[in-house]
């Protein structure tokens, strides 16, 4: 088979790159192995995980919040099988679509694991060889496991082993405090499991701003998380009815099940990429530039394989570039403004710097304004009290460096951020826009004015202090 451009993967990346190559007149194919198109996020990931996040926060509704608005219901329960069949069912009708759209855009789904044989061919197992003119490899990441002893029990599972559990584990154990762990244990705490995170850094969600994961912590051990850092685990012993993990050579955590959430690596070893002439690395992914391309210029790399970012939104957009390159047009990605959702409960999300990070870089010339939901008036309509708005900002010209959010839905308040930071807005641009009341998104304009020393619905730091 012989086509313009070929897509190795059919996750963000892989289906957005196909989808976009074939609207700008290639033809393309798009290899898969798996039974169903979507990759980790749509199958295994982000859309199954966030399911059972809308389950969990219908929990939390019906307990805290329905009887204070005055909506009477009985006592609130899990049913896990119920919950499952949802999840199953929003899973089961994206990835359809997207089987959809790429027959609707004219991409032909080529199905089996394909490798490399050289610069120019993919063989398919079980398929028929493809020969191309330019390729974009999508291959994704997969899930990491530590070298503890133990940890290769069965009752170890992975996020996609989680996924798939019938029964909520009575005790959890999760092992590791980034994103993935810090869901599940918000997620399954409030399923009714006692969980304890163990993670070997300072803080939780260690990429992220300090003030957020600060704020995390406090309100996941509020809700009866355990929640151990600076701990690492040292060994796992099977019992007669789970798991003993010891901690740090002393400390000891009994649990039925435990979480390995310890980061994914890229998927870049037997699809025979150096068969091509690729450069990659085992540990990193392949090397690629702003364009996407990689050490060979016809063959681009995007998503978890090759990035720093592990994200669906990353790739979707690294998918649309590398297609756009590809068919001849010249388009680059810019990280700028990547937007960072967490979905625990609290919600986080950021975008550019964190506080942190600009005052490395801005040192004394960076202001930050913070702004509590618990002033907030849609916020306090919704039970939803917890949480703030951060705004930061360089000094000298005012320019947004970066928005941090904790509270209600803020993963969907972010892409105020991500606009204002992708057109250099000024801090006086988000403060004097209007928003609309009664809003959560209110809460990013007063933000501003407090960096601006001209809040409106909070009282005024003290001349000389600035926003912060």
């Amino acid at each position: 088979m012989e086509c313009d451009v070929a897509v190795l993967g059919g996750g963000p990346g892989g289906y957005s790159a196909a989808i976009r190559a074939a609207q700008l007149g290639a033809k393309t194919v798009c290899i898969e192995k798996e039974a169903e198109l979507g990759g980790t996020c749509l199958r295994v990931g982000c859309i199954p995980t966030k399911a059972w996040v809308q389950t969990a926060y219908a929990l939390k509704e019906a307990d805290e919040t329905f009887g204070k608005l005055g909506v009477r219901v009985g006592e609130a329960s899990l049913d896990f099988a119920a919950a499952n069949d949802w999840k199953d069912s929003v899973v089961g009708k994206l990835t359809k679509g997207v089987a959809g759209l790429l027959g609707a855009n004219g991409v032909e789904w080529v199905r089996g694991a394909g490798r490399f044989v050289d610069a120019t061919t993919i063989a398919v197992e079980g398929g028929e060889t493809v020969t191309f003119t330019q390729a974009v490899v999508a291959t994704g990441s997969r899930p990491l496991r530590p070298p503890i002893d133990g940890i290769d029990s069965a009752r170890c599972v992975d996020s996609t082993g989680l996924l798939v559990q019938t029964e909520v584990p009575q005790r959890l154990a999760i092992l590791g405090g980034g994103i993935i762990g810090c869901e599940f244990a918000s997620i399954f705490d409030r399923f009714g499991s006692e969980v304890t995170v163990i993670e070997m850094l300072p803080q939780l969600i260690p990429q992220e701003d300090q003030d957020a994961a600060t704020e995390l912590a406090k309100q996941l051990r509020r809700r009866g998380i355990d929640i151990r850092l600076e701990a690492r685990c040292d060994r796992i012993e099977e019992t007669a009815d789970g798991l003993r993990v010891t901690v740090d050579g002393e400390g000891m955590v009994e649990c039925d099940l435990m979480l390995v959430a310890t980061g994914r690596g890229p998927v870049v070893e037997g699809i025979g990429l150096e068969d091509a002439g690729v450069a990659y690395d085992a540990a990193a992914g392949i090397g690629a530039d702003e364009r996407r391309r990689t050490s060979v210029p016809t063959i681009f790399a995007v998503g978890d394989c090759a990035g720093y970012w592990q994200l669906a939104h990353t790739a979707f957009r690294e998918g649309e570039v590398a297609a756009e390159n590809a068919a001849g047009h010249d388009a680059i990605v810019d990280n700028r403004a990547v937007p960072r959702p967490i979905y625990t409960d609290p919600e986080i999300a950021g975008v550019g710097l964190t506080e942190q990070e600009a005052r490395r870089q801005y040192g004394d010339d960076v202001v930050v304004g913070r702004f509590p939901f618990a002033a907030n008036g849609r916020a306090l309509m919704q039970n939803e009290p917890v949480g703030w708005v951060k705004s930061i900002h360089e000094a000298r010209y005012g320019e947004l460096l970066g928005l941090v959010l904790v509270g209600p839905h803020v993963t969907d308040l972010i892409e105020a951020g991500v606009v204002a930071i992708d057109a250099e807005a000024t801090v006086e641009t988000v403060a004097d826009g209007m928003a609309a009341h009664p809003t959560l998104s209110e809460a990013i304009k007063e933000a501003g004015l407090v960096a601006l020393g001209r809040a409106i619905h909070l009282p005024n730091p003290s001349p000389g202090r600035g926003g912060g």
